[in-house]
């Protein structure tokens, strides 16, 4: 067993993430995971937890974020979800 380094639970089922810095991880949950990991967008504050957009360095969580944060550059992004091709 592993405890958790985000809630600190000793859980049989614990996993490891190993990132490409070399570090490693110990988690008992994609909840703690997300938590510990996820970057945060930088216009709303929320976890980004799914492809997210990043403009000039910058995080956000979606095309909208990125426009409202940034509207010299998040003019450009657009969300295609959804989107029709053609």
């Amino acid at each position: 067993m592993a405890v958790c380094e985000v809630c600190g639970n000793d859980y049989w089922m614990s996993f490891e993430i190993h990132t490409v810095g070399g570090n490693t991880h110990v988690f008992d949950s994609f909840e703690c995971a997300i938590q510990r990991l996820a970057p945060v967008c930088e216009h709303c504050r929320c976890r980004i937890i799914g492809h997210g957009v990043e403009v000039e360095g910058r995080f956000y969580c979606c095309a909208h974020c990125a426009r409202s944060a940034d509207a010299a550059q998040g003019f450009k992004i657009r969300d295609t979800v959804g989107a029709h091709p053609g």
